[in-house]
């Protein structure tokens, strides 16, 4: 684990990153690629919070996935991924401005 700042700028820049894979799923209309892309985003994301928060946290982010769908609609399905790893972030965020690590 390491001090608040540096991972303040991890947290921050995992979120910046997962909004940029959004934004140009948004703009390609490419949902299959930009799910591949969250993947492989996700699967670095892990370790960088295992080793800037915590092993417990980084866990829980392993096994955040979303619920199931029923609309099959591809973008929204997309979204609604986007919005639960982006909320789990910021949360983490919340707790390290107030908190500290956890």
């Amino acid at each position: 684990m390491t001090d608040n700042h540096t991972a303040l700028t991890m947290l921050e820049a995992q979120i910046r990153e997962l909004d940029a894979i959004y934004k140009e799923a948004a703009d390609d209309l490419n949902t299959v690629r930009s799910g591949e892309r969250i993947a492989a985003w996700k699967k670095r994301t892990v370790p960088l919070l295992a080793q800037q928060i915590g092993q417990k946290e980084s866990q829980q982010f392993s096994l955040t996935t979303p619920g199931p769908s029923f609309t099959h609609d591809l973008a929204e399905e997309l979204s609604d991924e986007v919005e639960l790893y982006r909320n789990f972030l910021t949360s983490l965020v919340k707790r390290l401005k107030t908190t500290g690590p956890g």
